[in-house]
């Protein structure tokens, strides 16, 4: 009996072994086997609509968000709005007042300098890794995503240019390897994309910002580490400035249907 089992289990390693070599194995991800990923929740198209929403400005800082009223406008159960109103709120979109509920989150100007300052410091380490590996197809991806961004200003389709943007420094932080502080950044984007929805309506902004990034793709292509690091930190600053003045009584700009070109400094 041992003899046969042993003999059985020969020939199907047998088997295995040559329908592997030959390429006909049975892939793990066959329609039989595969996970297939549900849909979009109604929870989570919820919570995009209202995120795009605070960062579209349709909400602005500050404005009071009755349960009642989202309910209404989005068509969906209090039980959901409440899921997602805390879900924006460990965000940081969102933040809850004693006695007046739930508004969207007032940019606080120490709050937004400190992530700027991560910013800088984590885009411009970034930078610096990818001139250092000078990747050419990396490269090319960063140039193609200006290009977007140039045109979604273009356009004066300020989501457009957000989404953009992000792929830019995705793109950035992974061609250069550096996966955990991408994770740091990630985990702030709620906020960064609040405070660049502000500082991206600015007048000059559609001509400076696209010609900042390309300072910084420019200087990876060159292989210029301290050049690509500097350009990345100039460019945090001009925007850290602009939120800046924006924060300390300023009032959030029109968004312009096109802008005049930039005069001096890139703000």
């Amino acid at each position: 009996m041992a003899v046969l089992w042993y003999t059985v289990l020969r020939h199907v390693k047998y088997r295995l072994t040559a329908r592997r070599r030959a390429g006909k194995t049975r892939p793990m991800n066959e329609p039989g086997l595969k996970v297939e990923r549900p849909p979009k929740s109604l929870r989570e198209l919820t919570l995009e609509k209202m995120r795009e929403a605070i960062l579209d400005l349709r909400f602005p800082p500050g404005a009071r968000l009755v349960e009642r009223h989202l309910c209404e406008q989005l068509g969906v159960s209090r039980t959901v709005v409440r899921e997602v109103l805390r879900h924006l709120e460990a965000e940081g979109l969102v933040q809850t007042v004693p006695r007046q509920g739930p508004i969207v989150a007032r940019l606080d100007p120490a709050r937004a300098a400190q992530v700027y300052e991560v910013r800088a410091l984590l885009e411009g380490m970034a930078a610096r890794a990818a001139a250092g590996r000078r990747d050419p197809e990396a490269v090319a991806e960063l140039k193609r995503v200006v290009a977007r961004i140039e045109l979604a200003f273009a356009r004066n389709d300020p989501k457009a240019v957000l989404a953009a943007t992000t792929d830019f420094y995705e793109t950035l932080f992974l061609s250069a390897e550096k996966r955990v502080a991408w994770e740091i950044v990630q985990s702030l984007n709620a906020q960064i994309n609040h405070l660049r929805a502000l500082t991206i309506a600015s007048p000059n902004r559609a001509d400076a910002a696209p010609f900042e990034m390309r300072r910084i793709v420019e200087a990876i292509e060159r292989g210029d580490a301290d050049g690509a690091a500097k350009a990345a930190g100039a460019h945090v600053a001009a925007a850290a400035g602009i939120a800046d003045d924006l924060l300390y009584g300023g009032e959030p700009p029109a968004r312009p249907s096109r802008p005049d070109p930039p005069a001096g400094r890139a703000s």
